[in-house]
């Protein structure tokens, strides 16, 4: 698939089939995903991979973030759909930054300004991934709902370094519309 298309053709999957993805095909993803530009080519993140075996805990997790923010009588937005879309799919890759820490810790202005390098460059692989896997067939959900469970999940995987989102992977149950784009000339500045 050419480079072009598949940024006009991939869609966010939210239903997937159960099919299997073969693990050859997760590390041509995540390969992808490593060759994405970053600053000061320092490649600030880590991929932890839960497959089918681990997704009901790994979902328990989400969950329970989840019922904690209602329990505070906070909003929770689409964190509720977003968990039905990753007990679906056979992937969930969580994406961290090595360099970064909780975004609710204490930052120097010289943590903040490279935090932010480094969250660009992890957006940069994520973006990789969702484009390398609807090039080989796959859907894919980029999430940031996990921050309902962050400190959960966090736990659970076993990292505590900054936990930037999620995409979880699958072959999709169903082709989305596409979805209307603003105008170029309303987000566009010429000088």
């Amino acid at each position: 698939m050419e480079t072009l298309e598949a940024i006009a053709t991939r869609r966010s999957i939210r239903r997937f089939r159960r099919d299997p993805i073969a693990p050859e095909v997760i590390e041509k993803i995540l390969t992808a995903a490593s060759m994405a530009p970053s600053g000061k080519n320092r490649q600030p993140w880590r991929f932890v991979i839960v497959r089918e075996d681990q997704r009901d805990a790994m979902i328990e997790q989400m969950r329970a973030g989840i019922a904690s923010f209602k329990a505070r009588g906070e909003s929770v937005g689409s964190a509720e759909g977003t968990a039905a879309a990753m007990e679906q799919a056979p992937v969930t890759v969580f994406i961290f930054n090595t360099d970064g820490k909780r975004p609710w810790l204490d930052h120097s202005i010289g943590e903040l300004f490279w935090e932010t390098v480094c969250v660009q460059s992890v957006g940069a692989a994520i973006q990789n991934i969702c484009l390398a896997a609807h090039a080989l067939g796959l859907g894919s959900l980029w999430i940031c709902d996990v921050f309902y469970a962050y400190e959960e999940l966090a736990a659970w995987l076993g990292q505590d370094t900054q936990m930037v989102a999620a995409v979880s992977l699958g072959y999709p149950a169903d082709n989305p519309v596409i979805f209307s784009r603003k105008p170029l000339a309303d987000v566009t500045v010429w000088f």
